[in-house]
């Protein structure tokens, strides 16, 4: 496992990250999703990122129950806050300092921690004050309840005003965690540059575009069975996005450059979001243990330029590239 700076800070995350959105407290079995914790730990994984909404927040307690016993000062745990959780009330979502202070507790009683080395802003609030948020933030850093922040899903401009307010408050704006793969390059034009000026890596979550780059959705097949694209507990509409005919057929042209640099193309993907130089690490979930065990194999892997120009060549114009749309996939008013 290699390991790479987060943003400008000391702290070092493992290349690969592992995250149980859609996993644990909902798609897999709470036996299961320890197993694939036990899988990450032993493959050298040291970050784990999860969410107080995922599974609304069952997964947080999860991922804790499967740390507990690990030396705490070897692991990176990430978590975030935003979306509704508990009944949804008016006050349950957004980055209200009411709602920071309050899920923060609520974060480290699930994880069974003392602290977490990365606290999140899930989305931007646009209903709340963006000075009220980052003070609240730089008050949980203090507290020795988070060591650093991060955003997700965050536009450059947002970056940028949030990076200024933290660094006047004395605390680090070091990470924004964007969807980022072959098919969803939106961060590209605007906020990979931004946060490499001012010091924010990213965090990437769907590297392997929530399965559709292993390359086992095939076009004018069923999905398999058990698959996320037949999971109802949210997976499957999910992925619906990426399961048009010309997209899967797009993907299948990939697997001669796989085979070619003897990966699969599981790890292809994974390598290819770790190419990017503004990339801290990448975020693989598993429902199986040996779906980690692949995906681990990615890192520290070089893939040159040839490949790189032969894979943007084999996809062609089914990537994603529209930088607008980081903004338009932010709820413009609070989620309840």
């Amino acid at each position: 496992m290699k390991f790479r700076y987060l943003g400008n800070s000391g702290l070092k995350v493992s290349e690969i990250c592992y995250g149980n959105w859609l996993t644990h407290g909902s798609q897999v079995e709470n036996e299961t999703a320890e197993k694939c914790v036990r899988a990450a730990l032993d493959a050298g994984i040291t970050s784990f990122d999860t969410a107080d909404v995922y599974a609304n927040t069952v997964a947080e307690k999860v991922l804790g129950d499967a740390l507990k016993g690990e030396r705490r000062e070897s692991l990176e745990i990430f978590t975030k806050v935003y979306w509704p959780t508990g009944p949804g009330g008016p006050n349950d979502s957004g980055l209200s300092r009411k709602h920071i202070m309050e899920s923060i507790n609520g974060s480290l009683k699930r994880l069974k921690t003392d602290y977490v080395d990365l606290y999140q802003a899930h989305r931007y609030d646009h209903e709340t004050p963006l000075e009220e948020t980052m003070r609240a933030f730089a008050d949980v850093v203090r507290s020795g309840k988070a060591l650093y922040i991060g955003v997700s899903e965050w536009d450059a401009n947002q970056i940028r005003a949030g990076h200024e307010l933290a660094a006047e408050m004395g605390f680090q704006l070091i990470s924004n965690q964007p969807q980022y793969s072959m098919l969803y390059r939106v961060i590209e034009e605007w906020v990979v540059p931004t946060s490499a000026e001012l010091g924010v890596s990213q965090i990437c979550w769907s590297p392997v575009a929530q399965g559709v780059l292993t390359g086992k959705y095939l076009p004018g097949e069923a999905a398999p069975k058990n698959s996320r694209a037949t999971d109802e507990h949210g997976g499957a509409n999910m992925i619906k996005r990426l399961m048009g005919e010309h997209v899967l057929t797009a993907v299948q042209r990939l697997r001669p450059i796989a085979d070619e640099v003897e990966l699969t193309m599981a790890q292809l993907a994974v390598a290819w979001v770790l190419q990017n130089p503004n990339v801290a690490c990448a975020i693989i979930g598993a429902s199986k243990p040996r779906q980690i065990n692949e995906n681990v194999a990615a890192s520290g892997v070089v893939l040159t330029p040839a490949i790189m120009s032969r894979i943007d060549d084999a996809l062609g114009d089914v990537v994603i590239r529209n930088p607008m749309l980081t903004a338009e996939n932010t709820p413009k008013g609070r989620p309840s």
